[in-house]
């Protein structure tokens, strides 16, 4: 199996788990982002809980606060960068974070996103030259920082040429003022389109694909994978627990908790049979009796074997969130385990995805 380049980082921390009054040692991997020279960490957080603005309030709320807390928490683990975007709580997120970094910049990597409408103006959208060039100024004053480690678009826009769009980041690139340059929720053309056109005029490749993937939505597969594995691009997996579905608390014959974010973040999401959720979370709960793992690290960790996965961003509104998915790292699942996942999570793949998969595996191998 062909997976992200990596290393391993130790970091030892007397922080207490939530379930233990035992000092823990976190062993963080480290992998290369795509084809490129940067390293980041198997677990980066997402920071959408903060700010707590708008839409996104159903996320989280979290003040500088407590966003400094869980800040502290990533680096003592060895997590160190940290993923935000301008439209999470209309800006609010990116200038918690920028709270929660100050002093600290050189110790940690941020992504940030845009092209998704940020304003009422005919030119606050989309990824032109004009918006772009904007964008990056405000998100660079709302996070305190000269530079964004990662800077990815948020999304597709078919009406500015790739051309138009490429040479942009190229010029924010030679500026400083973004060092690497991905993308999220691109089709497999859209990728190509754009790679082409950065190997004929010399402009930066983008290294990075922002992408939704969990044993519960593994449409990445069909696609984008073979496509991250031919031109090397790292995933970035955001909803790596299928919009809170593999958190342990949706299981066959138990009522729907009544107190719960699910209903309002699932309905970010693509809708999910509940049968092939209990049919996952089954077979996660085999495994977990195996492992002593719980439901959201078996999840994670099942995450971190698959082809091409360079960082998963993890979400947590609180404290026992985050270290119960640091501990999705330092060990790993079995052949037999992870086959047993694969089984469960199998679904019926589309034309012409299907028809490759079924009679020209032998010039045509699946990704996985």
């Amino acid at each position: 199996m062909v997976r992200a380049e990596s290393l391993r980082y130790h970091r030892t921390t007397e922080a207490r788990a939530a379930t233990s009054a035992q000092p823990r040692s976190i062993s963080m991997e480290y992998r290369r982002l795509g084809r490129s020279g940067l390293m980041v960490p198997a677990l980066s957080l997402g920071t959408g809980t903060f700010g707590g603005v708008g839409r996104l309030a159903a996320w989280g709320t979290t003040d500088a606060t407590e966003a400094r807390r869980l800040l502290d928490i990533c680096l003592e683990a060895g997590v160190s960068m940290f993923d935000t975007a301008d439209v999470y709580s209309l800006g609010e997120s990116e200038r918690v974070l920028g709270e929660a970094i100050k002093g600290r910049r050189d110790k940690v990597l941020v992504s940030t996103k845009a092209t998704f409408r940020f304003g009422d103006g005919p030119n606050d959208i989309g990824s032109s030259r004009q918006h772009l060039l904007a964008a990056i100024d405000a998100s660079l004053n709302r996070l305190g920082t000269d530079y964004i480690d990662l800077f990815q678009l948020h999304g597709f826009d078919a009406f500015t040429p790739p051309e138009e769009v490429l040479s942009t980041l190229d010029v924010l690139v030679r500026a400083g003022k973004i060092r690497y340059v991905g993308v999220s929720n691109f089709s497999g053309w859209h990728l190509m389109k754009s790679l082409s056109v950065a190997d004929k005029h010399g402009f930066p490749r983008y290294v990075a694909n922002q992408t939704y993937y969990s044993l519960i939505g593994r449409d990445y597969e069909w696609e984008l994978m073979p496509l991250g594995l031919d031109q090397g691009l790292g995933a970035v997996v955001w909803s790596p627990l299928g919009w809170g579905r593999l958190t342990g608390k949706l299981r066959r014959g138990q009522p729907k908790p009544e107190v719960s974010r699910l209903p309002k973040t699932a309905e970010f999401g693509p809708p999910v049979p509940d049968e092939h959720v209990y049919r996952v979370v089954d077979a996660i709960d085999e495994v977990a009796k195996e492992t002593g793992k719980s439901v959201t690290q078996i999840a994670l960790n099942w995450l971190l074997q698959r082809p091409t996965v360079s960082t998963l961003i993890i979400g947590a509104r609180n404290e026992a969130q985050l270290r119960e998915n640091l501990g999705a790292v330092g060990w790993s699942l079995t052949k037999d385990q992870i086959a047993k996942l694969d089984a469960a999570s199998k679904v019926t793949l589309p034309y012409p995805y299907w028809h490759q998969r079924t009679t020209f595996t032998d010039r045509n191998p699946p990704a996985v």
